[in-house]
């Protein structure tokens, strides 16, 4: 079980508003860990404010790659957690995953960013210990992880990968994966670790083109 660092926002201390940084394909999750390059002006601007607030962000898939595409539903705030200034002007980060949050409106920013209301009231369980999931789920987990990777000849240590524990695993692996951003997104909207080891074999096996779960 991921212990919560005690700088993080508790639940009643979430924020009214939020500024959102949409980007396909990273993927942030409670007590998971996202490393971001920031180098557009407007997310600069971005960083500049919330570091000047309460350091958070609101990582969320857009639904197309477009200059103002529009958004899933549903994204996971997190506090930044380090930052460093680059000597080229780049801002280095990396977000703490704190708590999802569903869009309940789109607000006007004059700074460039996207900035919206977050309701916050259906993921109060991301505070929560998360329950181990069955060994035998990690154990089908791990084989169909590995038919994946060799099927997709995709390099992977497994010393490396065996150490995370699955909670860190799952999360690492939903950004090294070439995973759709729909698949992603499930399990970004999954509750539990427990049902998203489930979801993720799921949507390994789908990719793999066979099932070797017993039902």
């Amino acid at each position: 079980m991921t212990t919560r660092s005690p700088f993080l926002q508790k639940f009643d201390q979430l924020p009214n508003t939020l500024p959102i940084f949409p980007l396909g394909n990273a993927i942030l999750l409670p007590n998971g860990y996202l490393p971001l390059n920031i180098f557009e002006p407007r997310y600069l601007n971005m960083l500049q404010d919330v570091m000047n607030s309460d350091q958070l962000v609101g990582m969320i898939q857009p639904r197309e790659d477009s200059e103002a595409p529009s958004l899933f539903d549903i994204g996971c705030a997190g506090r930044v957690s380090r930052y460093e200034e680059t000597s080229d002007g780049r801002i280095e980060i990396v977000l703490t995953g704190l708590c999802r949050f569903r869009i309940k409106q789109e607000l006007s920013s004059i700074r460039g960013y996207r900035l919206v209301l977050p309701d916050w009231t259906s993921f109060e369980q991301d505070y929560q210990p998360q329950k181990k999931p069955n060994p035998d789920a990690v154990l089908t987990f791990n084989t169909v992880l590995g038919i994946y990777l060799r099927e997709n000849s995709i390099d992977a240590d497994w010393r490396i990968l065996e150490k995370l524990g699955i909670e860190n695993l799952v999360h690492t692996l939903l950004n090294y994966l070439p995973l759709s951003n729909d698949d992603k997104q499930i399990l970004v909207e999954t509750d539990t670790l427990e049902h998203r080891v489930t979801a993720f074999t799921a949507i390994l096996e789908n990719a793999n083109g066979s099932s070797i779960t017993t039902h």
